[in-house]
């Protein structure tokens, strides 16, 4: 016998498919995948492609050894991966990265039922974890290729340079990505691209983006720090557009979404400017992802002519 989803009418089958808004994303990476071969060389291609293809080996097996009904084909653990390998350095040892995949795929994402149920972004939660679990791999960045420094010396990044109270790279170095760091948020350039390629085909809203950097840019200025070099340096980007626009784990009305996006703000420059941390973006969004739900409750749409809830 069939099981059957009943539903009253009317009924809609909606063009953007779990397949097509990931697909998307994918597109919307490309520039920022492009700039880290073209600095660091194809070993970031190495990285991203081992990511990419554990991530859905991973997600095939669990659902293959669960009985459960397949999703590998989605491509959601594939941008998973894509992300996850976005917010590791270079030199990192693959073994390591395949780690992280199965902490962001299996134990995030699976363990809790797969995609719509996960309550952490996957790839955020795979990255913390290697990096308190690995600090010195996870730290380790390699020097662009086309700076003045041999192709493998290795050095700080711009937020530790800061931290360092060393001179950190100019707006122009960070905007086209020619900095080390994490090899797929260098070039902020190249990810607003991609965050306009998924505004313009209504895949995410300006809402959570606009929010996130606007706050680090103002909240940073308030407190005596540079906010060009804040909005420009570390994870802003990266997180702002594709992580904190996660439809799984981030608040689904535009008033959630803009105070997640102030909060992911406040919390990234209190942790760069006060924690133990240069980069505080990965455990700012974290934390957004937890009161999600709480924000959703506070923020939800009541139903015109609703009695109130009791």
């Amino acid at each position: 016998m069939n099981s059957l989803t009943i539903a009253s009418s009317p009924h809609f089958r909606a063009p953007q498919t779990t397949r097509v808004i990931m697909r998307d994303v994918l597109i919307a990476l490309a520039p920022a995948l492009l700039v880290s071969v073209m600095v660091f060389g194809v070993p970031a291609l190495v990285v991203v492609v081992v990511c990419a293809a554990a991530s859905v080996l991973f997600e095939y097996l669990y659902r293959k050894l669960m009985h459960l009904p397949q999703t590998a084909g989605d491509m959601s653990a594939a941008v998973t991966g894509v992300l996850l390998a976005f917010n590791l350095p270079v030199t990192i040892p693959l073994w390591m990265a395949v780690i992280g995949c199965f902490v962001a795929v299996v134990i995030v994402k699976q363990l809790f039922g797969g995609l719509g149920k996960n309550f952490a972004n996957p790839a955020i939660v795979g990255r913390i974890v290697l990096l308190i679990s690995f600090a010195t791999p996870m730290t380790n960045w390699l020097l662009p290729r086309n700076s003045v420094t041999p192709d493998i010396t290795t050095g700080a990044t711009p937020l530790a340079v800061m931290s360092g109270g060393g001179a950190v790279p100019n707006p122009l170095e960070m905007l086209l990505g020619n900095i080390g760091g994490s090899f797929g948020e260098t070039s902020a350039l190249a990810l607003l691209i991609g965050g306009a390629y998924l505004i313009a085909r209504k895949v995410i809203t300006a809402t959570t983006p606009l929010a996130f950097i606007g706050t680090v840019f103002v909240l940073s200025w308030l407190l005596g720090a540079d906010p060009v070099f804040h909005i420009l340096a570390g994870g802003v980007m990266l997180g702002a557009i594709f992580m904190a626009t996660d439809y799984v784990t981030t608040p689904t009305t535009e008033t959630g979404k803009l105070i997640f996006g102030v909060g992911c703000g406040l919390l990234t420059v209190i942790i760069r400017l006060y924690g133990s941390y240069p980069e505080g973006v990965s455990f700012a969004i974290l934390i957004m992802n937890i009161i999600t739900p709480h924000i959703d409750r506070l923020t939800a749409i009541k139903a015109f002519g609703g009695a109130p809830a009791k």
